[in-house]
């Protein structure tokens, strides 16, 4: 999801960070003061965490804590709409 937005808007810098769960769990790790995994922080906002979310939540809250204009929303499909999706 987010290489996708990182080309999508050039001129944000994003950064992953990808370890494995045990390294999410450690005393170390705690003292950093940092939201537990899997999570999504802009700036010094978290936008989610320790839940899966959407492209589209995100996108949209990028876009407002950096104070550009909003995607507009995509358009449901009948069976998008039936699902939840």
């Amino acid at each position: 999801m987010m290489p996708r937005l990182g080309k999508k808007y050039k001129d944000i810098e994003i950064e992953v960070t990808s370890k494995p769960n045990a390294e999410y769990q450690n005393d170390d790790y705690f003292a950093l003061d940092l939201p537990v995994a899997p999570a999504i922080m802009v700036g010094q906002e978290i936008v989610v965490k320790g839940a899966n979310v959407s492209q589209g939540k995100v996108e949209k809250d990028i876009c407002r804590i950096l104070g550009i204009a909003e995607p507009e929303a995509e358009k449901k499909g009948l069976l998008d709409r039936f699902f939840g999706i």
